[in-house]
């Protein structure tokens, strides 16, 4: 069975072997890299874990018996505060299609509503078209807008 469980300082190392494993798997739907990550300290991954769910951020584990097999996060844009990112998105090639995506997307919007937001926006690689389809199965939209 699936859980989602929030990243925190006490599950930094299962956040960073997951994350590892997202850069390795799919080095070009990231904006980093295997390389740039792979040399944070453990102290590095403690602090970025806090980060990543705080008053500003929410990331997600998605766990199957306890094996991490996914990541996500919402982040509270600092210039807009009606705005939110869903981002950094992966999961494990064997689970894909089981719905974890759609219950990460559940709870990053639940979040993003408690704090106001009205726009959630996500970035894709343009030639993912799997993704693209999923998101907008969803209920979002193209904006017409790319990013190299």
């Amino acid at each position: 069975m699936i859980k989602l469980e929030l990243i925190s300082p006490t599950n930094a190392p299962v956040f960073k072997d997951i994350r590892l494993r997202a850069l390795q798997e799919s080095p070009t739907a990231f904006s980093s890299t295997y390389t740039e990550e792979s040399t944070l300290t453990d102290a590095d991954w403690l602090k970025r874990a806090a980060q990543w769910s705080s008053a500003k951020s929410v990331a997600y584990l998605a766990l199957d018996n306890d094996a991490a097999v996914g990541i996500a996060a919402g982040v509270l844009d600092r210039n807009y505060p009606l705005r939110a990112d869903l981002m950094s998105m992966w999961v494990a090639p064997t689970h894909r299609g089981t719905g974890i995506g759609r219950l990460w997307v559940n709870a990053i919007v639940a979040w993003v509503c408690g704090h106001s937001v009205l726009h959630l926006y996500v970035m894709v690689t343009s030639n993912n078209d799997r993704a693209i389809a999923f998101y907008q199965n969803l209920g979002f939209v193209l904006t017409g807008r790319s990013k190299p």
